[in-house]
C-alpha cells in the first residue's frame, strides 16, 4: 500500500521525496489543492470513499497517517 500511495504523491508533486520522516503538510509539501487531488486518487485506487470528516491535516500529514486513514476506510 506504501508504495502505491509514494506513487501517487510523487506524481502530485515529483519535487519532493515522500519516503521522508516528515510532516507533509508543515514542511509545505501539500497543500489544500494538492489534498483533494491526493483524495481522488485515493479513491479510485484503493476503492474508497474519504468522507468530509476525515479531510483534515492529521490524515494527510505522513505516509503512516495516510495509511491509517485508508485502512480504517476499507
Amino acid at each position: 500500500m506504501e508504495e502505491k500511495i509514494v506513487k501517487i504523491l510523487s506524481g502530485l508533486r515529483p519535487e519532493f521525496d515522500f519516503t521522508e520522516n516528515v510532516d507533509f503538510i508543515e514542511e509545505g509539501m501539500l497543500d489544500s489543492f494538492d489534498i483533494v487531488s491526493l483524495i481522488n486518487e485515493l479513491d479510485k485506487e484503493f476503492n474508497i470513499v474519504v468522507p468530509g470528516e476525515e479531510v483534515v491535516p492529521e490524515n494527510f500529514s505522513s505516509l503512516e497517517a495516510i495509511c491509517q486513514l485508508i485502512g480504517k476506510l476499507k
